[in-house]
């Protein structure tokens, strides 16, 4: 099928074929002849599908025709709310039609007059639609089509009750479009609320809802002291277009960002307590590719939509196993290729372990060469500890004659090399533990676990 094949209105027609869109995805397929019928949906797709002309292109189409007079669309964030009207914007353009993102953090004035004014696309973030409602400054606005985009991901922010209250200022007689990637049955009875026997889309596949196989999975098991030199070392490393690294706290963005800067790269930071319009522009430099590296908190990266981000890094490892589903789908969209990394210690390797097993992530350990390994003197103590407590095995001569080595001095080096990187003396100029090491030090750490609840339950 090809989006001519739709017979759009000639002014929306202009606006998808200046997109460059040629053939529709399967959402788009299956959504805009239901929603040009004017039939209720509820739809499941993940980001990156092609959602946002799904249910966009019909609305534009609608009101082109003189059909309905205007349409709001809710999300779960600013970001998206600005995502989403710039592209109804730029795809209903030559129609003449005016889209508005309405979201908190800034002035109300100007979106209270330009919604009364008759802006036809309303884009809103719960937060703030809820407050013009309760406040009565938007009486005005009686929307024949209403979309409720990202479901889940309102309720995972704990913006449900705020959706069901704001439908109680809508008119009854409205056509209601529900689009979510997962459908927990918190989603499915808010659907049953709200929607009038709707039709129901899915375009998810089983496997989709883990993580998308286009997109390489690699670990690293470092000490925590190595955060910043690995996320440096492999940014030096990768050939990325875009990168996002996922830190978990506001103070870490800041810090990350601070630290790669002075490094040498363009990193801009993303989280809650940046201003609006600061925001805003920083998504903006970070969609154009004017910025290559963007630092953000989980909460500020939801729902973004970013294309051609090849390379998304775990500083730390998120708090939840669908948490790193969210993370890494922010690479490998629209059919590319991506790149996961994610940073971990031993003492969460079984987070780790859990992630992989919950969401079914084939991810494979790696390491990374940096240098040569270092030894101090401190070290050269230990070393000599360790060995003073050693008496020589009978068999130790046996076993040297046997090894057929001219060069004694040599083999020395080697057995001093093998006692020192399996001993873990010294520092390791790689990024990462090999296998060997990593399963010895887990088995480490699981023991003086055991030896610790030992303890505790002796009190």
């Amino acid at each position: 099928m090809k989006f001519v094949d739709f017979n759009f209105h000639p002014n929306i027609d202009k606006g998808v074929r200046i997109a460059g869109f040629k053939e529709p995805s399967p959402i788009q397929e299956e959504a805009i002849p239901l929603v040009l019928d004017g039939a209720d949906i509820v739809g499941q797709a993940h980001t990156g599908t092609g959602k946002t002309a799904a249910f966009g292109l019909p609305i534009l189409e609608r009101i082109a025709c003189g059909e309905i007079e205007k349409a709001l669309i809710i999300t779960p964030t600013r970001e998206l709310a600005t995502q989403v009207s710039d592209e109804l914007y730029h795809l209903g353009r030559f129609a003449g039609i005016r889209t508005l993102a309405v979201y908190g953090g800034v002035g109300y004035g100007r979106q209270i007059a330009l919604i009364n004014k008759g802006v036809q696309v309303v884009v809103a973030t719960p937060g703030r639609l809820k407050d013009l409602y309760q406040k009565g400054k938007i009486d005005n606005f009686n929307p024949e089509i209403v979309v409720l985009d990202e479901a889940d991901e309102m309720l995972d922010m704990g913006f449900l009750d705020s959706v069901k209250e704001i439908f109680e200022y809508i008119p009854q007689n409205r056509q209601t479009l529900l689009f979510s990637a997962t459908m927990p049955d918190a989603i499915k009875d808010l659907a049953e609320d709200i929607l009038y026997n709707p039709e129901y889309i899915s375009v998810v596949k089983e496997e989709d809802s883990t993580t998308n196989n286009k997109i390489e999975q690699f670990y690293y098991i470092i000490e925590e002291e190595q955060r910043d030199q690995a996320i440096v070392s492999l940014l030096e490393k990768e050939e990325y277009n875009k990168a996002l690294i996922f830190c978990r706290m506001k103070v870490e963005v800041d810090r990350v960002t601070e630290h790669l800067n002075a490094q040498g790269f363009h990193a801009e930071g993303l989280h809650g307590d940046i201003e609006q319009l600061q925001r805003d522009e920083i998504v903006r430099n970070y969609r154009r590719g004017k910025t290559k590296i963007l630092v953000a908190t989980d909460v500020a990266a939801r729902g973004l939509d970013i294309k051609d981000v090849t390379h998304v890094f775990n500083y730390h490892i998120p708090f939840d196993p669908q948490s790193y589903v969210h993370r890494i789908g922010r690479t490998g969209r629209a059919g590319k290729d991506g790149k996961a990394i994610t940073l971990a210690t031993t003492q969460e390797f079984r987070e780790l372990k859990r992630i992989q097993k919950d969401v079914g992530a084939n991810m494979e350990l790696a390491v990374l060469k940096v240098g040569d390994y270092s030894i101090e003197k401190d070290d050269i103590d230990i070393l000599k500890k360790k060995l003073s407590s050693i008496e020589p095995i009978e068999d130790a001569d046996n076993i040297l004659k046997s090894l057929n080595c001219d060069d004694k001095e040599l083999m020395i080096k080697k057995l001093l090399s093998y006692i020192i990187t399996n001993e873990n003396i010294g520092t390791s100029k790689n990024i990462g533990y090999e296998k060997d090491v990593v399963d010895k030090l887990y088995k480490e750490f699981i023991s003086q676990e055991k030896a610790n609840k030992k303890r505790k339950n002796k009190r």
